[in-house]
Order: C-alpha cells, then sequence, then structure tokens
C-alpha cells in the first residue's frame, strides 16, 4: 500500500477538505504526508490581480505569510490525526509541476489532492492543474471533487 502521500494545497475550501481527506486516508494505512503549497512568483506583467495590485516586496512578502498559515493548517490536522508531516512552501511559475518535483524528491508513492472542476473556458484561461497532473504524473494521483 502507500507509504508517503503528497497532498498539495492552495489553502482554498476545497483544497482544504482534501487536505483532511488525505490525513485520513494517511492515518488509515500508517502513510506519512508531505504537503506542499505552490505560489507562482512575482511577475511585473501579470493578469494575476494580487501581482498587478503590489509590488514584488509586498507581493512575496504577503504570499510568504498566506503560505506558511496554509502550511501551519496542515501541520494542526496532521497532527490531530496522529499523522507525521513535513511542509514545503515552493516558488514556481507551473504548480503542477512544483508538486511531481516535490514529490519526486520527497520520495511519494501517491499525490492526494483536489479538482477545482473548472470546465470550458474557464479551464482553458485558468488552467486545470489536477488535469496536468493527471496527465504528466508517473505518480498515481488520487483527486478528491
Amino acid at each position: 500500500m502507500f507509504k508517503h502521500i503528497l497532498i498539495p494545497t492552495d489553502g482554498s475550501e476545497l483544497a482544504t477538505l482534501a487536505v483532511d481527506k488525505g490525513m485520513a486516508l494517511a492515518a488509515s494505512i500508517g502513510a506519512a504526508v508531505t504537503v506542499v503549497t505552490v505560489t507562482e512568483p512575482f511577475h511585473v506583467f501579470s493578469p494575476a490581480s494580487a501581482q498587478v495590485e503590489s509590488s514584488r516586496a509586498s507581493y512575496e512578502g504577503d504570499a510568504r505569510a498566506y503560505a506558511e498559515k496554509v502550511l501551519a493548517t496542515a501541520r494542526d490536522k496532521a497532527a490531530a490525526a496522529g499523522v507525521s508531516v513535513e511542509t514545503h512552501h515552493k516558488w514556481h511559475d507551473s504548480p503542477y509541476q512544483a508538486i511531481i518535483e516535490t514529490a519526486v524528491d520527497k520520495g511519494c508513492d501517491l499525490i492526494a489532492m483536489a479538482s477545482h472542476g473548472r470546465r470550458g473556458m474557464a479551464a482553458v484561461v485558468m488552467g486545470s492543474q489536477a488535469t496536468k497532473l493527471l496527465t504528466h504524473s508517473k505518480i498515481p494521483v488520487l483527486v478528491y471533487r
């Protein structure tokens, strides 16, 4: 069975539910967990409102604070479930690539994540990290919806 589960989260409500379910799975099978959150680096020209409205320093500071909040919540959930956890904040232009790289680097044998279920133009414009992971990962992916 699985021994080390990677749980990526962006801190959204749906991703937080996937963290809960991933922790419960890990606890039930005695697996360790790595939780990762990925932040896209600051770009001067960006369609992301958080970057347009911020300077590099304020964007990066806010992103670090948000990531730490998300990861602290995951650590608390792991402690409550009795699960061994390691957390990481990564900066990457392609979150799905950072997730795969983290899973490989940490020796994870399962990725358990949420899918926001974007379809149509929203999926084209915003992309689907779950779809990209399913397409590119050689590690099994469990998608919660």
